[in-house]
């Protein structure tokens, strides 16, 4: 393989795929399984993508027996994630209680990827979240925000076009909130990372349990993983299944 083709693919490991994420419309497709699932799961994706990021993990999760939905988040474009995270939490709790009560949706588990994890967990911490979410597992999330988001910074215009980026350099204000409020003891977490990810370096994304934090984990995948390949990975499906296996029968017992 020539070494223009060896960056290609290391680029769009990180990245992703044009043809495939980027030039996808944001157009949700119905395939009527909300509601009518034991489990259903909820995928939020990341900074500058879209829906269609998800395509390879909702299909393996619907053949799994999960029912599966996700959202059109909007931004630049309308199609791009660029909108601010506290505006998107919002968003997001508007979102899910309008389908909770068309398809009489309790609950669900929740998978969010880079900056949707950040979202999923402002939406838990501070937009009632909690009520609806039986667990969450986030990929390649900077939890301590990630020195890359200055790249995003300066190419949206220093914060002209998007406060995405400053919300999630290392230190940030929303950053340091949501390490500091404590995270629901009764939703699971589980932060799964690669030091393949260069978009997120590993050490971002390591959460950091306080005494007694037991539901917070961390999940380090033992090869190398780019930033968007995190959500079509076979070893990182394998790791959210067992996720979402011991989430689901930790709710099964709770019941």
């Amino acid at each position: 393989m020539s070494l223009a083709s060896r960056s290609y693919r290391y680029l769009r490991g990180q990245l992703g795929s044009i043809r495939g994420v980027y030039a996808q419309g944001n157009s949700v497709v119905r395939h009527g399984d909300l509601g009518r699932r034991e489990q259903t799961v909820l995928l939020l994706h990341g900074f500058m993508q879209t829906r269609a990021v998800w395509q390879v993990m909702e299909d393996r999760l619907r053949y799994d027996g999960y029912g599966v939905f996700s959202f059109n988040l909007g931004g630049l474009f309308y199609r791009f994630n660029t909108r601010s995270i506290g505006e998107l939490s919002e968003v997001i709790a508007q979102k899910v209680e309008g389908i909770c009560e068309r398809y009489d949706l309790e609950s669900f588990h929740v998978i969010g990827h880079s900056k949707g994890g950040l979202v999923a967990r402002h939406w838990v911490q501070h937009h009632g979240g909690d009520r609806r979410v039986r667990s969450l597992a986030t990929l390649g999330t900077p939890h301590h925000g990630t020195p890359t988001a200055l790249l995003g910074w300066v190419l949206l215009g220093g914060g002209l076009l998007s406060r995405s980026p400053s919300q999630m350099l290392p230190g940030s204000r929303l950053v340091r909130r949501l390490a500091r409020d404590t995270f629901p003891a009764h939703i699971p977490l589980t932060s799964i990372y690669s030091r393949g990810d260069l978009v997120c370096p590993y050490w971002a994304s390591i959460l950091r349990p306080r005494q007694g934090e037991t539901s917070l984990q961390n999940h380090e995948m033992a090869h190398s993983v780019g930033h968007t390949e995190l959500v079509h990975d076979p070893g990182v499906y394998r790791v959210v299944q067992a996720h979402l296996a011991g989430a689901s029968e930790l709710w099964r017992q709770r019941r």
